[in-house]
C-alpha cells in the first residue's frame, strides 16, 4: 500500500508587503534585501491566526481531492507558531472543517515540519491504520518577528499549504529521509514560556521572538541540501536524471543558489517562489507544491523531491511520484 497526494491547496493573507515597507523604520532598502535574499515581497496577517490560514488551505486541498472532510481519518499540522499550546492547531482545523472522525495533532520541526508531517501521515496509511489524511504546514511568522531586527524581519512571511493523502495501489510517496543534529550554538531560536512557579526564585524572561545567527544557519543549510537529495534517492533505482522537479524550503535565494551551484545536474530542477512569499517556514514547501500543481507544471508519473531544512537543526526530503 502506498500513500498518494490527491489534492493540494494554499492560502496567504490578503496583505502583500513589499520590501519598501521596511525602509521607514529599518536601515535597509529593496536593493539590499533583494540582492541578499531574492525576496521582493511577503504576506503578513492582519489578524488571521495560524489555524485560519491552515483551514483555508485545507478547504482548497479537499476541494481538489474530491473528498469530504468527514472522510478524513487524521490531520497533522506542522507549525512553530500555533494559535495556542492547547488545543493543537490541528484540532482547531478539525473543528473548522467538520472532520468529525479524524484524530489530530501538531508536529514541531520548524522549517522541516511539513516533511516530518508528510512522513508520519504516509506511514499511517502504508501500515493500513488510516486511508485518508490531511497534512498542513503553516505559520503566522509575523507574530514571532522582532521588527527592529533587520536580519530576521525582512526574511519571513505568513502562509499555509495543505495536501490530502489517500491510500493507493499506485506509487506515491516512495521514500522519505529525515535527520536532525544539535544546534549547539542556538543559532535559530524561538523561545516559549519561561519556567515560572513558586519554586523558582527568579524566572528567566522570554522574548517570544525569533532570533537567528545567519552565518551558522547558512553554513548548515548549504551542507545539508545535497545530502538530503542524495539520501532520498539512495537505493531507489532513481537518479538525478529521473527527477522532474525539486521543491525546496524557500529560505533564501542566495542559499539555494549556492547549494545548487555545487551540482550542475540539479541547476534547472529547483522551483523557487521565495521572491513572492518570503520564508514561510513550515508553510513554504506546502505552498510551493500547491502552486506548482495549480500551474500545471507536473503531470502524472513525474518524479519530484520535496526538501526541507531548518531549526533544530532538522532536515527532511521525500521522493514522490505524482
Amino acid at each position: 500500500m502506498y500513500s498518494k497526494i490527491i489534492g493540494a491547496g494554499f492560502y496567504v493573507p490578503d496583505n502583500m508587503v513589499k520590501n519598501e515597507f521596511f525602509e521607514s523604520f529599518l536601515d535597509t532598502n529593496d536593493e539590499w534585501i533583494s540582492s541578499r535574499t531574492g525576496i521582493k515581497s511577503r504576506f503578513f496577517s492582519k489578524g488571521e491566526n495560524t489555524s485560519d490560514l491552515g483551514t483555508k488551505a485545507a478547504e482548497m486541498a479537499l476541494d481538489e481531492s474530491g473528498l469530504k472532510a468527514d472522510e478524513l481519518d487524521m490531520i497533522v499540522f506542522a507549525t512553530m507558531t500555533p494559535d495556542m499550546y492547547m488545543p493543537s492547531t490541528a484540532c482547531i482545523v478539525k473543528k473548522n472543517i467538520g472532520a468529525e472522525k479524524a484524530f489530530a495533532f501538531d508536529i514541531g520541526a520548524a522549517c522541516s515540519g511539513f516533511m516530518y508531517a508528510l512522513t508520519v501521515a504516509s506511514q499511517f496509511i502504508e501500515n493500513g491504520s488510516v486511508r485518508n489524511a490531511l497534512v498542513i504546514g503553516g505559520e503566522v511568522m509575523s507574530k514571532a518577528l522582532d521588527f527592529s531586527d533587520r536580519s530576521t524581519a525582512v526574511l519571513f512571511g505568513d502562509g499555509a499549504g495543505a495536501v490530502v493523502l489517500a491510500a493507493s495501489q499506485e506509487p506515491g510517496i516512495i521514500k522519505s529521509y529525515l535527520g536532525a543534529k544539535d544546534d549547539s550554538k542556538l543559532s535559530l531560536v524561538l523561545e516559549a514560556l519561561p519556567v515560572e512557579n513558586p519554586f523558582v526564585e527568579k524566572a528567566e524572561g522570554s522574548t517570544n521572538k525569533l532570533a537567528m545567527e545567519g552565518r551558522e544557519v547558512f553554513k548548515f543549510s548549504t551542507q545539508v541540501v545535497g545530502q538530503a537529495i542524495d539520501e532520498v534517492l539512495k537505493d531507489t533505482g532513481y537518479g538525478y536524471e529521473d527527477v522532474k522537479m525539486i521543491i525546496p524550503h524557500q529560505a533564501n535565494y542566495r542559499l539555494i543558489d549556492y547549494a545548487i551551484g555545487k551540482n550542475k545536474n540539479l541547476q534547472d530542477k529547483f522551483y523557487l517562489n521565495v521572491d513572492r512569499y518570503g520564508n514561510t517556514s513550515a508553510g513554504s514547501v506546502a505552498i510551493a507544491l500547491s502552486e506548482v500543481r495549480q500551474k500545471g507544471l507536473l503531470k502524472p508519473g513525474d518524479l519530484i523531491i520535496l526538501l526541507g531544512f531548518g531549526g533544530g537543526f532538522t532536515w527532511g526530503s521525500l521522493l514522490i511520484k505524482i
